[in-house]
């Protein structure tokens, strides 16, 4: 299996889940004594973290999900302008962001939100949270140590909650495995501290490493190198009391694998299918990708410099044409019939993409030109929360796609938000990374990284969607009711 290995570090994790979302759990029990039981929800909206850089070079990839070696817990799932002058920010976005406290940690993990779903799947070992593992951060991990935090449940009688899930590479260039740990068990321990969390659990999913053997001397075997580093691991997250509840080993996530604690090398297993785990179906059946490796999430935002090519050649007298326009509008007295028509040209594309029409170089272009509006940009904000969340997402990308610069950038950043309010942090954090890797200076990518990054609630950015929402409307246009 080859390296799941970010195109660059930073932490990351998926928001929260938003009310009203349907409460789906998964309870992991233990047959040894003292164990608990973990329980996971997938109705839960994912808040977006990225790969950020982050101490001694550490990739750590944050999403909200949970996991115990005496295994117990449960996964809470519903459970984050004038043409050419976009460098402010907006009404919507002054203000925004203040109570950022940037971490060593980029990418935040996915929320759940505070309730405890009633209908809790159940699962009885290790090895059913493993195969979980997939559908908690969206892709089949490789060459990776995820960390699930633990919240406590509110009621002492339930399983604890998977709040959150960091993924972090393994093939970390330079540096010690003593050195990764304390640099894992930092951030880790930051995330937990803006939690509140006092619980990890740990999995290690690398083809390298071999299953230990039993000695003959007394039958107990060694956990091997990895097994090393999740000592020091658990030593430097105890400085922070914080405490590894549990930890194992896998070469795959695939059925008939073998698993085994890292805490107790007699403890052992054998994956099941994970095409049968009740967290996966759970995820599928509501219509939430899981990607086979990380890489298929970079495609997404890839882009195609032969299109953004086509598309520059009409950029300028797109923009051009779009200035005219706004000049004639505000000459009439009429700015706001310049949003609203630009709005609604952006509406009709959403439309018409969903429905197969492939655009032309010279459409993007347009699209690109009526983004530079903030009015209109802002706006489209709102769609992240209605009944045209999924459209719009698929002309962000396909913009993504076409466009270079502070234009991809725009685009890009639109796709992060959707994602990250729809609790997909994979794609919101490569998403984000995309956008200020086209444009480092992009104020609401580098905002809405910084919240990733910090492990802000999607709900806390929802009044975002809602600004958006209020600005269509105060141009006439309805986008519907809120659904998510």
């Amino acid at each position: 299996m080859g390296t799941d290995k970010p195109a660059d570090y930073r932490a990351a994790g998926h928001p929260g889940a938003t009310a009203g979302a349907a409460d789906r759990g998964v309870h992991v029990g233990d047959e040894t004594e003292g164990s608990r039981a973990i329980a996971y929800s997938s109705g839960i909206i994912p808040a977006p973290r990225f790969d950020e850089p982050v101490r001694d070079s550490v990739a750590a990839h944050t999403y909200r999900t949970w996991p115990v070696d005496p295994v117990s817990a449960r996964i809470d799932s519903v459970s984050f302008f004038d043409p050419d002058t976009d460098d402010e920010l907006s009404e919507c976005t002054r203000g925004f962001g203040k109570e950022l406290r940037p971490g060593i940690c980029a990418e935040p993990p996915p929320e759940f939100g505070d309730r405890i779903p009633g209908d809790s799947l159940h699962v009885d070992d290790p090895g059913e949270l493993i195969v979980a593992v997939p559908a908690m951060v969206g892709f089949v991990p490789e060459r990776s140590l995820v960390v699930a935090v633990l919240r406590g449940a509110t009621d002492v009688e339930q399983s604890p909650i998977i709040d959150a899930v960091v993924r972090f590479d393994l093939d970390q260039e330079g540096g010690s495995r003593r050195g990764l740990a304390a640099a894992y068990a930092e951030c880790v321990s930051h995330i937990c501290a803006a939690e509140g969390a006092t619980e990890v659990l740990a999995v290690i999913v690398d083809d390298r490493v071999r299953e230990p053997r039993r000695t003959r001397r007394n039958g107990v075997g060694s956990t091997g190198p990895w097994g090393t580093l999740i000592a020091a691991f658990a030593r430097r997250l105890a400085r922070a009391e914080v405490y590894l509840e549990g930890a194992w080993a896998v070469r795959a996530i695939e059925a008939d694998q073998r698993w085994w604690s890292l805490l107790d090398a007699n403890h052992h297993g054998t994956l099941p299918d994970p095409a049968t785990s009740m967290v996966t179906v759970a995820h599928v059946l509501e219509g939430r990708p899981i990607r086979g490796t990380r890489s298929e999430l970079t495609a997404l935002v890839a882009p195609d410099e032969e299109l953004a090519r086509q598309v520059a050649v009409h950029l300028d007298s797109a923009r051009a044409f779009a200035h005219e326009r706004y000049a004639a509008a505000v000459r009439r007295g009429d700015p706001d019939g310049y949003h609203r028509r630009a709005l609604e040209h952006m509406l009709s594309q959403i439309a018409n993409i969903d429905s197969g029409v492939v655009l032309t170089a010279q459409e993007y272009a347009e699209l690109a030109a009526a983004l530079r509006d903030r009015t209109v940009r802002d706006s489209l904000f709102g769609l992240a929360v209605g009944d045209h969340a999924a459209p719009a997402e698929t002309l962000w990308v396909a913009l993504t796609h076409a466009l270079s610069g502070s234009d991809r950038a725009d685009a890009a950043t639109l796709l992060g938000y959707s994602a990250y309010i729809r609790g997909d942090g994979p794609l919101a954090g490569i998403a984000l990374q995309a956008a200020l890797e086209a444009d480092p200076a992009h104020s609401m990518a580098s905002l809405l990284e910084i919240s990733l990054r910090t492990g802000m609630r999607p709900d806390t950015l929802r009044r975002l969607a809602y600004c958006g929402i209020g600005i269509a409307a105060d141009l006439g246009i309805d986008f519907g009711p809120v659904v998510r």
